[in-house]
Order: C-alpha cells, then sequence, then structure tokens
C-alpha cells in the first residue's frame, strides 16, 4: 500500500499513448465521462470473479443480483473468470458491459482502451466508501477514476500449526527457511505473486533500493526472481482457486503458505491451521468494477455499480466470498455479527500494511523517472522460468 494519490498522473504517462476512442451512441469513449444517466435498458452482462453477482440458482438462499434486477428492470448475466489474465482476455472481447477486475489487471484495462472514466456523482453510494480505498493507482489515472471497489483483503500467511513451530511471524518461513517444509509450501499461482517475494526482499535486503513491490527494475525483478526459483525447489503446490488450497491444508499436503482469509474461514473444524498478517506486512487485493467503453447497457451498469457498494448488497456480496466490505455501513447486515472484525474492515491501520496489486508498467510506480521499471509481461516471462 502506501502509494502516493501523485503516481497517477506518472501512470497516465504511460497509458496515455494507448488510450483508444469507441464508438459514440449507447457507449461511451474511453476518454470522456457520462454526464447524466438515461433510461435503464433491459439487460446487462457482467464479468467477475465467482460469487462476485449470485442470483440465487447456486444456492437459493445467496441472492443479491433478484433484488437489483426488480428494482432497475435490468436483467443480469453473470460469467465468472478464474484468473485476471482469463478475465483481460474475455473482457477483450466486448461482450460484457462490467467487470470486477483485481489490480492486476485493471491499469491494462485502461491503457487498453476497455473501460471509461466514471463519473462518480452518477454512483450516490461511492460517497460512503472508505477513504483510503478511494483514488488509489490501480483504481485511478490521471486523477480520473476508472473503477469503484467491491471488496478489499490481504494475502495472509497460513501454517499447519501442529508442523510449522515456533508459529511463524514473517514471510521467512516460505522464502528463507523454506527448505525445513520442502515439498509442503504453497504458494499463489499468479506473475503478481513475483510482489510477494519483492516485499519480503524490501524490508530484508535493502540494499536493492526497493520501496514499491510492483515497481521493479531489471535489477530489482532478477533479484525476485531469484528467490522465487530457490523457493520452487521446496513448493509442491502452486495454487489459484482456492478450493483446492483447501483441500492441501486439510490433507496435510501444504503446510505453509500464501492464503486468503475465506480459506481459514472454510477449513474444516478438525484442521489445525492459522492465519496472520506477517511483519513485513502483505500483497492484497481491493477489485474495482468497471464499466466498458464500447457497454451497450451504460445506464444499468451505472445502477450496478451503485447497488454493490450499497450497505445490503455490499455485506451480502463481500460476506459471501470472503472479503471485507468496503464501507463501514455495511457491518449492520452481515449475518456474522463478527464479520467486519474478522476482515478489519475499516481498520485503516490494517489496511496501511497491504500492498494492492497493481499492474506493474515501465513508468516506475515508485516515482523514479532515471530508470526503466519492468512491466506486466516481462513478469509474466520471469513467472514462467520460475515454475519451469
Amino acid at each position: 500500500m502506501n502509494l502516493k494519490k501523485s503516481t497517477g498522473l506518472l501512470i497516465a504517462i504511460a497509458v496515455s499513448l494507448t488510450l483508444t476512442g469507441c464508438a459514440a451512441g449507447t457507449s461511451n469513449s474511453a476518454g470522456t465521462m457520462l454526464d447524466k444517466l438515461g433510461k435503464s435498458e433491459t439487460s446487462l452482462t457482467l464479468l467477475g470473479w465467482p460469487g462476485y453477482a449470485e442470483d440465487g440458482s447456486n444456492d437459493p438462499k445467496v441472492d443479491w443480483v433478484t433484488p437489483f434486477e426488480k428494482d432497475t428492470g435490468c436483467q443480469v448475466t453473470f460469467k465468472p473468470y478464474g484468473t485476471s489474465d482469463e478475465a483481460l482476455s474475455l473482457f477483450k472481447t466486448g461482450q460484457y458491459d462490467a467487470i470486477a477486475a483485481s489490480g492486476d489487471a485493471t491499469l491494462r484495462l485502461v491503457a487498453g482502451g476497455y473501460v471509461q472514466p466514471l463519473n462518480t456523482s452518477l454512483i450516490p453510494s461511492y460517497s460512503k466508501v472508505y477513504d483510503f480505498l478511494k483514488n488509489r493507482a490501480w483504481n485511478t489515472v490521471d486523477s480520473k477514476t476508472y473503477g469503484v471497489p467491491h471488496g478489499y483483503g490481504a494475502n495472509l500467511l497460513m501454517y499447519n500449526t501442529k508442523v510449522v513451530k515456533p508459529a511463524p511471524t514473517s514471510w521467512s518461513v516460505v522464502f528463507d527457511g523454506a527448505s525445513a517444509y520442502k515439498g509442503k509450501v504453497t504458494a499463489y499461482d499468479s506473475p503478481i505473486y513475483i510482489a510477494d517475494a519483492a516485499l519480503y526482499l524490501m524490508k530484508h535486503n535493502p540494499d536493492l533500493g526497493i520501496t514499491n513491490p510492483y515497481a521493479l527494475d531489471a535489477t530489482q525483478l532478477a533479484a525476485a526472481v531469484t528467490l522465487l526459483k530457490a523457493q520452487r525447489a521446496n513448493v509442491g503446490e502452486y495454487w489459484s482457486d482456492y478450493l483446492k488450497s483447501i483441500q492441501s491444508f486439510e490433507t496435510g499436503n501444504s503446510v505453509v503458505g500464501t492464503t486468503w482469509q475465506v480459506i481459514k474461514n472454510s477449513m474444516s473444524t478438525k484442521a489445525t491451521v492459522d492465519a496472520v498478517l506477517p511483519s513485513e506486512g502483505a500483497t492484497g487485493w481491493s477489485d474495482s468494477w468497471m464499466i466498458s467503453s464500447t457497454s451497450k447497457h451504460v445506464n444499468c451498469a451505472y445502477k450496478w455499480l451503485d447497488y454493490i457498494d450499497s450497505p445490503k448488497a455490499n455485506a451480502a456480496a463481500t460476506e459471501y466470498f470472503g472479503e471485507a466490505p468496503v464501507t463501514s455501513d455495511a457491518c449492520q447486515y452481515a449475518s456474522d455479527k463478527n464479520f467486519c472484525a474478522t476482515y478489519h474492515a475499516g481498520d485503516a491501520a490494517y489496511a496501511a500494511k497491504i500492498w494492492y496489486w497493481t499492474t506493474p508498467i515501465s513508468a516506475c510506480l515508485d516515482g523514479r523517472k532515471d530508470v526503466k521499471c519492468t512491466d506486466y509481461s516481462a513478469w509474466t516471462k520471469a513467472w514462467q522460468e520460475i515454475k519451469g
């Protein structure tokens, strides 16, 4: 976290050359902003992480889409995706009006001209969103807001309390000390995981000069890759499906590694695991709903963005998925009275320890202008080398 608001301008320099215009009419070009809402259309196509738009078809008791449809007349079609790279490929087709994107995808969407800047005055619920989630490098470019928050959370360290002793307080247990649990270390399967290694190096190898784990020059990236290649020898499983991560810890195939709070909460009561936010802090996510620059149902899309940040809907969506809501007003609607406390909702001090996923770009996000930083394509290539 701790990204300066001024980085929005730096990002804009990097992406402005690639922003493209789109047709007028019911759609909105990537460089312009809607000034007022019109009559709602009758349909809306959404793309998001599984569980972000439940309509009761998976579980009749879990449904916050139907009330939206009845209230607005916008009939929702939702498609879930499994990774940010998959989300980007799907959204490029132009078949979706809005997307819930993580920070490792948002700037790529902006740079490609796939999403439009938002007029937040047309999204009343946005005013109640926690300030520390607004105007951030992953949702704001050149002072223009491109996404409204859905929920947020940290990538925690989970460990088997019977096997991993003493209880770890540092990420060193999965990096420099990983050999003690060879074959049973687990890590998130994505190029953005390179930032976890960079964060560790930022705290333990200050001579590298890393001040932002998403702003790595060639030398700093090489150091992170070296660390991750060493870790690779001890990793038994990389995961992107959280259900598989749950199974891996419950069977004992994994005993220590990256996790989400929802994974910890979903473990069997017989599982001997715990999860902590290590001393170095952690990477994490603050997902954003963004509207396609070629949306044919832009009025319904705006209404969805307003709805998903409204207290009752946001409580339902974030509690179901397992992440913190984006407004304190949502807490009163959670079915679990301890929900907001469990996820540290609104805790600015806790949030300040999280470095939210942000797409690496060549214009260094830490403000350096004397070097060129490595972009996401370089991270993708490096990740392939790490996994072999």
